[in-house]
């Protein structure tokens, strides 16, 4: 199966992080950090979750096995936030 990420922030999105709807069922493309009861729990700019995903750094390397700093994680999400569907223009 294909892994689906977080449309918003790009966390990996798993049956038990998805988001909600306004009607309650769970939504597809969002994660329980990001969407709740059919709207964004945040307003904010593509760079002002890239800044505010820069603080888990450390928790993604540990899951992903890998040592970037802040700076490189920002970088690689600037790359990769773009292409997801809140960020797309």
């Amino acid at each position: 199966m294909e892994q689906k990420f977080c449309q918003s922030c790009g966390m990996p999105l798993t049956d038990d992080n998805k988001g909600t709807n306004d009607d309650g069922n769970r939504n597809e493309d969002y994660c329980i950090y990001c969407y709740e009861d059919g709207k964004f729990t945040q307003d904010m700019t593509m760079e002002q979750m890239i800044d505010h995903c820069a603080q888990f750094t450390d928790e993604i390397n540990k899951l992903s096995g890998q040592t970037l700093t802040q700076e490189q994680a920002k970088d690689m999400m600037r790359q990769f936030f773009p292409h997801l569907k809140r960020w797309k223009n």
